[in-house]
C-alpha cells in the first residue's frame, strides 16, 4: 500500500478537487432524496396485510380509515355539518358517522347504545376518516384548520404527518449541537488549533457524499434520515482522530511531512482498516432483517463508513499536507493528562472488576432477553405532544379504537350474513359497515347510495369495515387478530384478505421477532471473523465480541429493571449499531497492548496502554454518547428518541468495559493473546544479554 499512499500523496490537488467536485454534486442530490414515515410501508411485500393492502387498492377507491377525528359540544346537525366539510378537504377520501350505521331522523333513544357511543357520547362526535397517503401532510394540517386546536384528531396518517413535519426540524438542531460538541472534544484532544475544522471538513465532505449517494435508494426510512448522519459522524471520527495522532507520532521520526504521512498511512491502516470493517459488518446484518428499516438504515450506515474511510485514507492526508504551514502555527501544548495516573489505578482495579464482570455476564443476557416491546408506532409519540394529548382526549370519551377491512368473495349476501353475525359475537368488535349489515341480504344493490356502494363493493370482492374497541398493539389486540382471521377463514378458506393498522403492527411483529436471531448471529459472527484473519489468535475475537456483548445486554437490562417498554425496532438495531461502533474501542486498546508488550512487561503495558489510547477512545466515545442522548432528549419521535438513549448509554457501557475489564482480560490471558510477541520479546532479550 505503501506505493499508493505516495501516490496519493504527490498527486493530493488532483484528489482534493475530486473530492470537492463530488461534495457539491452530492449536496445537490441529498435533497432530492425522499423520505418515507410511515412505518408500516416495510413489511415485507408478501406479509398477510401488506397483500390485503394491494388488493384493496385494487379493488376500491377508498383505502383503511386512518383518522379519528373528534369534535367536542356539538349537535347532531352541526356534526353533519362537520362531515360534509371533512369530506371536501383535499386528500379526504371518505368520513363514516353516526348515519352511515343507524337513522339519526327518528329519535336517538332508538339507536342501539353500542352503535350510537362509538359515535356520538357526551355530545362529543367521533368522525372515522380515510386520507390519502399521497396527500396526508396537506390533508391533515386541512382538517386541523377545520376544527382547530379545541377538538382533536388522532391515527396513523396524524401520526405520520406529524413525524414528517417535526423531525427535519429537530435534526437539524441535534445536528447543529453535535458539530459544536466535537469541534471542542477536538480542540481538547488535537496539538492544534486547526486540526479540528481538518477533522471536521473531512467528515462533512464523507457525510455529504453519503448522503447525497441515498439517492440510489429512490428513499429512505425516516430513522436513516435522522439518524444516519449523525451516526455517521459519531462512529467514523475516530478513523480520522487515530490518523491526525500516527502522523504527529510519525513527524517526530521522520522531519519530512510527505514521508511521515506514507508512514502514518501504512502504520494506521491495520487498525483504521480492521476497525472500519467490524463496523461495516455490524451494519449490514441489519440488511438481513424482513423489515425493510434495518436493511434500509444498514445499507446506508454500512455505505457512510465505508466513504468515511476512503476519505480517511485519500483526501484526509492531502487536506492535511496542504493545510500543514498553518497546523504547524496553530499548535498548542497537549490539554489533555497523560492518562498515566488512570493507567494505574486500573491496573490495581482491573482484576476485581473481571471477576464482577464474568458475575453479571449471565444475568445481564438473561434480563436483557426480558423486556417488554412495542412493536408498532402507536405510542411515537408522548402525552406532552399535541398528538398525545389529542390522542388522549378521544380515548377518554370513546376508548382505544381501530378500524379493520376484511375483503371477502362478491356474492352469496346468506354466508356474508352468518359472517357478520359470528363477526359481531366477538366482544371487541363493536360495529360492521357492509352491504349486508347497511341493506341485508334481501335488499337489491341498486337501494343503496352508488358513493356508498362503491365503498362496500369491489370487481371480485366485497368489504366490511369493522370497529373493534381495542389499541393498536398489545396482547388483546394481537389475539382479536387471530381471531379475526380465524373467523373469515371458516367461512372463506384462503380466499379473504385483513387489513388495518392493528392488523400490519400484528405482522410487525411476527416479521421483526424473527429477525432477532439471524441478525444478531451475523454481525457477531462476522466481526469475531474479521478479527480471527487479523489477530490470528482465536482467543482475541472472543475477548473482543464478549466483551462489548456484554456491554449491550448491560444496555438493555435498564429498560428492564426500570419497567420500561423498548421499540422492538430500536432493539434489533442498536444491538448491530452499538458492537459495530464501540468494538473500535476494544480493538485499539488490544493493538496497543500487543505493541507495548514488546518492550514492557504486562502491568506496565497496562498502564501505558490506557496512557496511549485513552484521549482516542474518549474523542470517540464521548461524542457516540454525547450524540446518542441529543437524539434521545430532542427528538419528541420516541422511537428515535429511545434508540438515542440506547446509543449514547451503550457507549457509555462500552467504554466502562473497555477501559476497565478488557486491560484485566489482556493481562489474565496475556500468553494466548501475545504468544508470538512474547516470544519475540524474549529473543530480543536474548541477544541483547549476549552484547552486553
Amino acid at each position: 500500500m505503501k506505493k499508493f499512499f505516495s501516490a496519493v500523496v504527490k498527486h493530493r490537488i488532483f484528489v482534493l478537487v475530486i473530492f470537492i467536485i463530488a461534495f457539491a454534486v452530492c449536496f445537490v442530490l441529498r435533497n432530492m432524496v425522499a423520505v418515507d414515515y410511515d412505518i408500516n410501508n416495510y413489511l415485507p411485500e408478501d406479509s398477510a396485510s401488506t397483500v390485503a393492502i394491494d388488493v384493496m387498492e385494487n379493488e376500491f377507491e377508498g383505502g383503511i380509515p386512518n383518522v379519528r377525528v373528534m369534535i367536542s359540544d356539538v349537535t347532531i346537525p352541526r356534526a353533519l355539518e362537520y362531515k360534509q366539510n371533512l369530506k371536501k378537504i383535499d386528500g379526504v377520501t371518505a368520513v363514516s358517522w353516526l348515519d352511515d350505521s343507524a337513522d339519526i331522523t327518528t329519535s336517538l333513544s332508538a339507536i342501539d347504545k353500542d352503535t350510537l357511543e362509538t359515535y356520538y357520547k357526551d355530545n362529543n362526535a367521533l368522525f372515522t376518516v380515510t386520507v390519502d397517503n399521497e396527500k396526508r401532510l396537506e390533508a391533515v394540517d386541512s382538517i386541523r384548520n377545520l376544527i382547530g386546536d379545541n377538538n382533536a384528531m388522532t391515527g396513523s396518517a396524524v401520526s405520520t404527518a406529524t413525524a414528517t413535519t417535526e423531525t427535519v426540524g429537530e435534526v437539524g438542531i441535534i445536528t447543529v449541537i453535535s458539530v459544536i460538541f466535537v469541534f471542542v472534544v477536538l480542540l481538547l484532544t488535537t496539538k492544534s488549533w486547526f486540526d479540528p475544522i481538518i477533522i471536521l471538513i473531512g467528515l462533512g465532505i464523507a457525510i455529504i457524499i453519503n448522503a447525497g449517494t441515498n439517492i440510489i435508494f429512490g428513499k429512505i426510512s425516516f430513522v436513516t434520515n435522522a439518524a444516519g448522519n449523525i451516526l455517521q459522524l459519531a462512529v467514523s471520527l475516530d478513523y480520522s482522530v487515530f490518523l491526525i495522532h500516527r502522523f504527529d507520532e510519525c513527524r517526530i521520526d521522520n522531519p519530512d511531512p510527505n514521508n511521515a504521512m506514507v508512514d502514518a498511512l501504512c502504520k494506521s491502516l491495520g487498525s483504521i482498516l480492521s476497525s472500519g470493517l467490524t463496523t461495516v459488518i455490524g451494519f449490514l446484518a441489519l440488511v438481513l432483517m424482513q423489515f425493510q428499516i434495518g436493511p434500509d438504515l444498514g445499507l446506508a450506515l454500512a455505505k457512510g463508513v465505508a466513504i468515511s474511510l476512503i476519505s480517511v485514507f485519500v483526501f484526509m492526508p492531502c487536506l492535511v499536507l496542504t493545510t500543514i504551514k498553518i497546523t504547524d502555527k496553530t499548535n498548542h501544548k497537549q490539554l489533555m493528562p497523560s492518562f498515566k495516573k488512570f493507567g494505574k489505578l486500573v491496573s490495581k482495579v482491573m482484576i476485581p472488576l473481571v471477576c464482577v464482570f464474568a458475575v453479571l455476564i449471565v444475568p445481564a443476557y438473561l434480563a436483557s432477553n426480558s423486556n417488554g416491546y412495542y412493536y408498532g408506532s402507536s405510542h411515537i409519540f408522548g402525552p406532552a405532544t399535541q398528538y398525545g394529548s389529542d390522542t388522549k382526549k378521544i380515548e377518554d370519551v370513546f376508548g382505544k379504537s381501530d378500524t379493520y377491512v376484511l375483503m371477502i368473495p362478491k356474492g352469496n349476501t346468506a354466508k356474508q350474513t352468518k359472517l357478520s353475525d359470528e363477526l359481531h359475537s366477538i366482544d371487541e368488535v363493536s360495529g360492521i359497515i357492509s352491504y349486508v349489515d347497511m341493506a341485508g341480504a334481501e335488499i337489491p344493490p341498486q337501494y343503496l347510495d352508488a358513493d356508498t356502494l362503491a365503498q362496500l363493493e369491489g370487481e371480485h370482492y366485497d368489504r366490511m369495515v369493522i370497529s373493534v374497541d381495542t389499541d393498536y398493539e398489545g396482547d388483546k389486540t394481537f389475539a382479536l387478530v387471530k381471531k379475526i382471521r380465524a373467523t373469515a377463514e371458516k367461512f372463506y378458506p384462503s380466499d379473504w384478505y385483513l387489513a388495518g393498522n392493528g392488523v400490519s403492527t400484528y405482522d410487525l411483529m411476527d416479521t421483526v421477532t424473527s429477525d432477532m436471531v439471524k441478525v444478531n448471529f451475523l454481525a457477531i459472527g462476522a466481526v469475531f471473523i474479521i478479527l480471527l484473519i487479523t489477530t490470528r489468535r482465536i482467543l482475541v475475537p472472543v475477548i473482543l465480541v464478549l466483551s462489548i456483548e456484554t456491554a449491550i445486554w448491560l444496555n438493555l437490562t435498564v429498560p428492564y429493571f426500570t419497567g420500561t417498554e423498548i421499540y422492538y425496532i430500536a432493539y434489533l438495531i442498536i444491538s448491530s449499531v452499538q458492537l459495530g461502533a464501540t468494538v473500535d474501542y476494544a480493538i485499539l486498546l488490544t493493538d496497543r497492548y500487543k505493541e507495548n508488550r514488546l518492550v514492557l512487561g504486562k502491568k506496565q503495558a497496562i498502564i501505558q496502554t490506557l496512557s496511549d489510547s485513552s484521549v482516542s477512545i474518549l474523542t470517540s466515545g464521548s461524542v457516540l454518547t454525547i450524540v446518542g442522548h441529543l437524539l434521545g432528549y430532542i427528538s419528541s419521535n420516541q422511537l428515535l428518541a429511545q434508540l438515542g438513549i440506547f446509543i449514547g448509554r451503550g457507549a457509555l457501557f462500552s467504554l466502562a468495559i473497555v477501559f476497565f475489564v478488557l486491560p484485566g482480560l489482556l493481562y489474565i490471558f496475556d500468553r494466548l493473546v501475545t504468544n508470538k510477541i512474547t516470544i519475540i520479546k524474549k529473543k530480543k532479550e536474548t541477544v541483547l544479554n549476549e552484547q552486553a
